[in-house]
């Protein structure tokens, strides 16, 4: 089977996490082929990939949102009811096959239907219902903003595959959606955190869009993910209460599926303890740099411990080149706050090498799915602090009917003094943590193995293929 997996600001460009995923996800999988559509910001070339791609990746399609079509897209003349359909979508008021598909082609070049009585009476009529009292050519502007990437991504041509997967809502789910209506196949839709509610979170602290137009980006973001749910035929997500989110953001119940995140638990769970050779409280962190995952908290953590003359060494491992600025200011703070001998941005490095060493890891993140750092820290019996986002409080603590206890603590976001009171406790309870560590290991052993996620994924694919009787390889 060939199937399209649609990425958004993340494989084979950004490491870590989804595109983590991903790369397990294809080279678990060598009786398919894989083809990739990657949404990115701006254009992406073979020098950008962070992976080596597995051989039954068949191709890279890159989809950049500041693209233009090369080739025009011939205007086609719209009915009254498509009309009608197309100023309900634009609107948000209602999801429809019949507006993606206009979207798709119909519409013709962007620049001539943004130019077009009906666009300008769409927005008229919106900015009259919002009641907004700012320039209307700033709206307008705003309106062309907000849909142009919309229309060139779905009059891109796709390529043909047996069955899609989006690993996300937003403009990746559109395109799955899109994908299914044109080809006539399969669309399984997978969540790892809740797309329009991590895009809420972003819009509302934004500062480069005016307060007035918030409300309506945030909708639109809502009205995309509302689109995917609509169309696929499977809404999987990784732990119940974001499946319970899902539904209640308009998902199908009848759709909705768990699928919990698996890791290599044989090879991460052989890793043996190092032998300590100094009284010292051995801090990790297997993360991004990136504000998502508030790093700065566990520095200002780290200065608590410090202040407290707690001997540790921290470990911050995760790339530094994908927001400059914020690794660049984390570096500042390290500074600032004279920390330059005990904590240590290493960049990618292979987790491995240190697990062994590690006493306790970190992660303080804002948001969170299911983080496949946290599981394989637990694998390799290293106990964790993490902040209440996401299943992490169910990995940490374990859901309902789990026999094993805490591998850890949960604490709420940017908290650091609660992280160095937690790390401080566990610098002065090691055998309390190393049973933490012990539990977390059985859990990851019991519930989170990749072979199980694989196993789950293989035979939904066979059921929508025997559902739909198409099979193109």
């Amino acid at each position: 089977m060939k199937i399209g997996m649609i990425v958004e600001g993340s494989y084979p460009y950004v490491s870590g996490g989804v595109a983590n995923w991903v790369q397990m996800m294809i080279q678990r999988m060598p009786e398919h082929e894989f083809e990739i559509v990657a949404i990115t910001p701006k254009q992406m070339t073979e020098k950008d990939y962070r992976y080596t791609l597995p051989e039954n990746v068949t191709g890279v399609t890159n989809l950049p949102l500041n693209m233009k079509q090369k080739k025009k897209m011939k205007k086609q003349r719209l009915s009254a009811e498509e009309e009608e359909a197309l100023t309900e979508w634009m609107m948000f008021r209602k999801t429809s096959d019949t507006a993606l598909n206009m979207l798709s082609g119909r519409l013709g070049d962007p620049s001539e239907f943004f130019s077009s009585r009906l666009f300008w009476h769409i927005v008229q009529s919106s900015y009259e219902e919002e009641k907004q009292t700012a320039s209307f050519i700033e709206y307008l502007f705003m309106w062309k903003g907000m849909f142009s990437p919309v229309i060139e991504l779905l009059q891109f041509d796709f390529p043909d595959v047996d069955l899609v997967q989006s690993v996300s809502t937003g403009y990746a789910g559109l395109i799955g959606a899109a994908m299914k209506q044109q080809q006539d196949i399969p669309f399984i839709l997978t969540e790892h955190g809740i797309y329009s509610r991590e895009r809420e979170e972003e819009i509302l602290q934004a500062a480069w869009i005016a307060d007035y137009y918030k409300e309506r980006w945030v909708k639109f973001f809502h009205h995309l993910s509302l689109q995917a749910y609509t169309e696929a035929d499977d809404v999987i997500t990784l732990f119940e209460r974001n499946s319970e989110l899902q539904e209640t953001l308009g998902a199908p119940a009848g759709k909705l599926h768990v699928v919990p995140n698996g890791i290599d638990y044989e090879r991460l769970g052989a890793i043996q303890k190092s032998e300590k050779g100094k009284d010292t409280l051995i801090i990790g962190a297997i993360v991004r740099v990136v504000p998502i995952k508030d790093i700065k908290t566990m520095i200002q953590a780290a200065n608590l411990l410090a202040e407290k003359s707690i001997p540790f060494e921290m470990y911050i491992m995760g790339p530094l080149d994908e927001e400059e600025d914020y690794a660049e200011e984390c570096r500042r703070l390290i500074n600032q706050l004279e920390l330059e001998n005990s904590v240590f941005l290493t960049g990618k490095v292979n987790i491995s090498d240190y697990l062994p060493t590690f006493d306790v890891c970190l992660l303080t993140s804002i948001s969170e799915g299911q983080p496949l750092a946290v599981l394989e820290g637990m694998a390799a019996g290293v106990p964790w602090v993490v902040t209440d986002v996401g299943s992490c409080s169910e990995l940490i603590l374990g859901g309902e009917g789990d026999p094993y206890g805490p591998a850890g603590f949960v604490v709420p976001p940017v908290k650091p003094l609660q992280v160095a009171e937690k790390c401080e406790w566990m610098y002065a309870h090691p055998e309390e943590t190393v049973k933490f560590g012990w539990n977390g290991k059985k859990r990851v052993e019991t519930y989170y193995q990749l072979n199980q996620l694989i196993e789950q994924y293989r035979e939904l694919y066979q059921r929508r293929e025997e559902a739909y009787g198409r099979h193109r390889v």
